[in-house]
């Protein structure tokens, strides 16, 4: 009863450790951003999986981060401020903080700018993780009432520019 009892709890853990080696073989961020034609701003969302964000500032700081950390969100928006920009005829579109949310180990960052031209001309800058993530692999999905589309940030893309053949 004991070996049996033994045995299972061996196979338990080597299907966790197995479990644990495939949860994450992935590396990637989301942002959607949408011009609002009606308040005339560009709107941003990053959605950005909470332990890559808080492993890859701990390891460019090094401290221990998390989110128990007291400087927790100022610490997540230099990174975000530092490692995401947009630009309109060569002139940076600064990105105004209006905070953020963790839900399922996700984290949900937002911030807005006014903005009252067409997407078309913006360019992003995406570096968000690549640095610490090989395979990191950032998508950006943008929208106003003339284009829409999605970009790819990797390693060897980190700026990239919204254009009608997107």
């Amino acid at each position: 009863m004991l070996l049996r009892l033994a045995k299972r709890f061996f196979v338990l853990l080597l299907c966790g450790l197995a479990a644990n080696a495939l949860a994450h073989r992935y590396f990637f961020s989301i942002t959607d951003l949408r011009l609002n034609e009606n308040t005339q701003a560009i709107e941003v969302i990053h959605q950005i999986t909470a332990h890559d964000i808080d492993n890859a500032i701990a390891e460019n700081q090094q401290i221990h981060f998390s989110v128990a950390h007291p400087n927790y969100e100022e610490i997540i928006r230099q990174y975000i401020e530092a490692n995401f920009q947009l630009a309109y005829q060569n002139k940076a579109v600064p990105l105004n903080w209006v905070g953020f949310e963790i839900n399922h180990g996700i984290i949900f960052v937002y911030q807005e700018a006014e903005f009252q031209h067409s997407l078309i001309g913006l360019k992003i800058t995406n570096r968000l993780l690549i640095e610490n993530y090989e395979k990191q692999i950032n998508t950006v999905n943008f929208y106003d009432n003339t284009i829409k589309g999605s970009l790819t940030f990797k390693r060897s893309v980190t700026i990239n520019d919204i254009e009608i053949n997107n």
